[in-house]
């Protein structure tokens, strides 16, 4: 049997993720008509609460690892779920080709590059952890505490001088505590209880970390800061992360009622089914959209300095943009999660990133979760 609080808690991590790049990436249009990235956090504080919120790589993780546990996919499965990449790349390099030939200048061919491909290192920690995933899992719990107290390491060596060398394992090990969790939670060790200490340990850790220790109350990287929360995760990443899965913790038996609604429930397992497909084409929609809205000058919120009012007018953006990735993703469909007779057998589902099915086990009770996806549909290859 799937289970659909898994898939739930996919859903909002791509959500999450889709809206936070689609309201921080802000492309400026110079004097010279280039393309510039820019940043509405850069300088402005109070908007890094709405970080917190909209940063859930960690949840992404936390949903691989509990995949990784259940997961057994046959070879043409596991090569089918990257179907959306590289259809991004077989439209993304021709595209970029063009963009040169016809001399497009080289700050907007960098800006383009960048939205799209930025997100794509998700991908490449995912593959590291699923490799790793059987070691992880003989570890266990006992080992949150040594890669924590790495991360603090870590830590303690950008204060000190640059991350430089750090931050590929740094990245690794970070991001491998919430993989390590999902495990955990599928091998059934992690109780709801243990939400009611992941939820305030995070809060106040994280609280302390930046009232105290100084570090930056934003959960993504903000230019000029000299120092990102997310890029090696820092402490203060690892400490939201722990209050988001202590929040699903907690809500897990309500979330199993409410989305056996048709309402919730249908919705939840659609998005699951094309996760990796909208995680790819996100940003290109986004670019689409900006590129048609040059046309028509520079308009509020979308080609605009991201200054004053920009948050409020890129807001109003959203739903267009939603409507462009819709057609990109009908466009490039990819090869979306069926709920097919195949995919019900015992240990066998998706990546972590679809709505892959396994079936319980003889052996187990039959009202034990079961989750064959992988983690997110968006940055991780787990559900597609």
């Amino acid at each position: 049997m799937r289970d659909r609080t898994i898939d739930a808690l996919r859903a909002v991590a791509i959500v999450g993720v889709v809206l936070g790049h689609w309201l921080v990436s802000a492309v400026v249009v110079g004097d010279d008509g280039a393309w510039h990235g820019a940043s509405p956090l850069t300088g402005r504080p109070t908007l890094a609460p709405a970080t917190w919120f909209l940063q859930t790589l960690a949840l992404f993780f936390f949903a691989a690892g509990f995949a990784s546990a259940r997961r057994h996919t046959t070879r043409s499965r596991s090569a089918n779920r990257w179907k959306p990449l590289i259809a991004l790349a077989v439209v993304g390099v021709p595209a970029m080709g063009l963009l040169t030939l016809t001399g497009a200048p080289d700050s907007t061919r960098h800006v383009i590059l960048s939205l799209v491909t930025h997100p794509m290192w998700f991908l490449l920690v995912y593959l590291a952890l699923s490799a790793l995933a059987p070691l992880l899992r003989r570890v266990g719990l006992r080992g949150v505490p040594p890669l924590v107290a790495l991360i603090v390491l870590s830590d303690i060596w950008r204060h000190l001088a640059p991350a430089g060398r750090l931050t590929v394992p740094a990245t690794l090990i970070g991001w491998s505590v919430p993989f390590l969790l999902g495990i955990v939670l599928a091998d059934g060790r992690l109780p709801r209880r243990a939400g009611a200490v992941l939820l305030p340990g995070g809060l106040v850790t994280g609280t302390l970390l930046v009232t105290v220790a100084g570090y930056p109350p934003s959960a993504v990287g903000v230019p000029g800061d000299g120092w990102s929360n997310l890029a090696p995760p820092s402490l203060f990443t690892l400490a939201l992360g722990a209050a988001q899965i202590g929040v699903f913790l907690l809500v897990r038996p309500h979330l199993g009622r409410w989305l056996e609604r048709p309402l919730i429930g249908a919705p939840v397992a659609a998005l699951n089914r094309h996760a990796l497909t909208v995680f790819c084409w996100h940003q290109t929609a986004l670019l689409l959209v900006t590129s048609a809205g040059a046309v028509a000058g520079t308009l509020p919120g979308l080609l605009d300095t991201p200054t004053g009012d920009w948050p409020l007018h890129r807001l109003l953006w959203i739903p267009v943009f939603a409507v462009a990735l819709a057609v990109l993703c009908a466009a490039f469909p990819g090869s979306a999660v069926r709920r097919s007779s195949e995919s019900i057998v015992v240990g066998q589902g998706d990546s972590a990133w679809g709505t892959g099915q396994s079936a319980s086990s003889a052996r187990a009770s039959s009202d034990s979760p079961s989750d064959g996806r992988s983690p997110c549909g968006a940055p991780g290859p787990a559900s597609s």
